[in-house]
């Protein structure tokens, strides 16, 4: 049995897909069952609750072997620190009780660069992968850089033919598809081979600036999109009045001022933490249709 928590996310559905497509059995956490897909629905057993709560992680670990562990976001949450480790030690305490789990976690990039202590929510990332190694589990925390799919946030901006980081243009950087994070994910679940603890580098292929990502998105859309820098300043005033709290406003731009000085960067590509799917596929197969 393989628990799924974030099961309706931009990652855990899709790990969900790849798991009942090899026929695997499967239950996940969910807060509301109603979000669920009516054919994802059928097919796995449902623990209703957050998976932040002890009872509720309990049931579902009844009988697992694997777990597919990823945070909610908390935006409003008052610390970084209490929206993933502190969210996240209820279950650990479980974890600690099952030490015959393995367990496939949802991290980043970073570890034992300079810029690590004060990456916001890398930081945060980082200490939770040590919390959950800590319980005895087996353990693979997915290592990652940004996201291509986060650029789904500005689709309202990028069809009117600009997007906005607070970082330089002109900034190479790895990145990858959450399709790729969930097939890797889906492939360590279903591994019964592997122990102990360790990580798995998600790279994507290829490094590109926000400068040269702008260059392929006016390529694959068919019209003219730029890239421009915000000052950090802006950009988390601009966090402040979507509602986020001021501790977790200032951990993206911890995490963003960290990226910029090499957080993302230390990582040596290899074939095996590669994953295929290229930023220009990526705008065909997912932007494009979202801005039809």
């Amino acid at each position: 049995m393989i628990v799924v928590s974030t099961p309706t996310g931009a990652i855990g559905r899709q790990v969900v897909r790849h798991l009942l497509d090899a026929h695997a059995p499967v239950r996940v956490i969910v807060r509301d069952p109603d979000r669920l897909a009516p054919e994802v629905r059928e097919r796995v057993g449902v623990v209703p609750g957050s998976h932040g709560d002890a009872d509720v992680v309990d049931r579902a670990l009844a009988g697992a072997d694997a777990v597919f562990w990823l945070v909610p976001p908390t935006p409003r949450a008052e610390s970084v620190d209490a929206a993933y480790s502190g969210f996240s030690r209820p279950a650990c305490a479980a974890f600690a009780r099952r030490p015959d789990l393995r367990v496939v976690g949802i991290s980043a990039l970073g570890r034992g660069t300079p810029v690590a202590a004060n990456s916001g929510h890398v930081a945060a990332t980082l200490a939770l992968d040590d919390l959950i190694a800590g319980t005895g589990v087996s353990y693979r925390a997915l290592t990652m850089p940004s996201f291509m799919d986060n650029l789904l946030r500005q689709t309202d901006s990028i069809r009117d033919g600009v997007f906005f980081q607070p970082i330089s243009g002109a900034h190479k950087s790895p990145t990858c598809a959450t399709r790729d994070i969930a097939d890797v994910a889906a492939r360590l679940l279903l591994d019964d081979s592997w122990s102990g603890v360790g990580s798995v580098p998600v790279l994507g292929p290829e490094d590109l600036s926000f400068d040269e990502m702008a260059q392929i998105m006016s390529e694959v859309l068919g019209w003219p999109v730029r890239f421009q820098q915000v000052p950090v300043d802006a950009f988390k005033a601009r966090l402040l009045a979507a509602g986020m709290s001021e501790a977790m406003a200032q951990a993206m731009v911890d995490m963003a001022v960290a990226k910029e000085n090499g957080l993302d960067d230390a990582e040596p590509r290899t074939p095996a933490g590669s994953t295929p799917t290229t930023f220009r596929q990526w705008c065909a197969e997912v932007l494009r249709p979202r801005l039809s």
